[in-house]
């Protein structure tokens, strides 16, 4: 592509993707109303909605994951609903079930909690593996199988996933073809003093004014097109790529320790993420093109749940974090 054609493509998109960020930046105000300080979770979620990836929320009660997925589901007039995940719970009790019906003397189809727009997966790691089985096809496929039918989910399809970091008694551990579904996996806070004050203040304030939704399940749709719209430089797919092989052949980036700290790297579908979340970044902080910072910004929530480390790494208490710090170290920005 010539210079000039060039330049006049990225002034084209940049009026447009700065006409959208007007719509995301009254989205992100209407949320502020309800949620006090964690704007990363909230940047992040809209990544999340933007692209069509899950979220795993990982952080201690209180840290208002829940209010903030519902709060996301009123602003885009979405369908909300929540599961509470127990160690009894059952398959037909996420998905649904067939009900005799002794009048017709037929099955009749009884529709599970999974057909929302944003489904949340409350303690996920607390349901065993069949129920976890039946929540990935609805994630990876966006459909559900009912007897010998298959329903489509409708657009758009999220599952916020939150599991408390501490409590390990009575949980089962996600297994690693389910947490690479993940488009993220957010590592919530506590917030600082300032914002704590704000939170009591607005809790011992007056009923909160009601949510005006900003966009429609519709608009959604049109804004994950508008993502495509993002300009990614050749340089910027090499540099995700490198981080990508890096967590997988450390050796090649000068991180010969690594070989015996990390069991595995990140898939492809890490790869294919990291570069949707930075598209996205920019899209939502209205720039028409992708830079290094956008996919250092995203890198940590898009890998620590997809690297596994080894006995070694655990006995020096290293974490996933401390591994992609040296990778972004090591590696080379464009």
């Amino acid at each position: 592509m010539h210079n000039s054609a060039y330049n006049f493509d990225i002034k084209a998109m940049s009026a447009k993707i700065e006409e959208e960020s007007v719509i995301v930046k009254q989205l992100i105000q209407e949320i502020n109303q309800v949620i006090v300080g964690q704007e990363k979770m909230i940047s992040r979620l809209l990544v999340s909605l933007f692209t069509g990836g899950h979220v795993l929320l990982e952080g201690m009660p209180g840290l208002a994951k829940t209010l903030a997925i519902k709060t996301l589901s009123e602003t885009t007039s979405a369908e909300f609903n929540r599961i509470q995940f127990t160690p009894d719970l059952l398959p037909s009790d996420v998905i649904g079930t067939l009900i005799f019906n002794a009048k017709t003397s037929d099955f009749e189809v009884k529709k599970g909690p999974i057909f929302a727009n944003f489904v949340l997966a409350d303690e996920i790691n607390r349901a065993p593996a069949k129920v976890q089985s039946a929540l990935l096809q609805a994630m990876q496929e966006k459909e559900v199988s009912l007897g010998d039918q298959t329903y489509k989910l409708d657009p758009p399809f999220l599952v916020l996933a939150t599991q408390n970091p501490v409590e390990q008694e009575g949980t089962y551990p996600l297994p690693e073809a389910q947490l690479d579904r993940f488009l993220l996996k957010l590592s919530i806070t506590y917030p600082s003093k300032e914002e704590e004050k704000l939170i009591l203040r607005s809790n011992l304030k007056a009923k909160p004014s009601p949510i005006v939704p900003k966009l429609t399940p519709a608009d959604i749709a049109g804004m994950r097109e508008k993502i495509n719209w993002v300009y990614m430089d050749e340089k910027i797919e090499q540099y995700i790529l490198d981080i990508i092989f890096a967590t997988r052949e450390p050796e090649h980036y000068g991180l010969n320790d690594f070989k015996y700290l990390v069991n595995y790297g990140a898939s492809p579908r890490g790869t294919i993420s990291l570069a949707m979340a930075s598209k996205a970044n920019a899209f939502i902080n209205g720039r028409p093109y992708v830079t290094p910072e956008d996919v250092r910004e995203l890198v940590y929530d898009v890998l620590r749940h997809r690297i596994g480390l080894s006995y070694e790494a655990e006995a020096e208490n290293l974490t996933q974090e401390d591994i992609i710090s040296q990778i972004i170290n090591n590696v080379e920005i464009p």
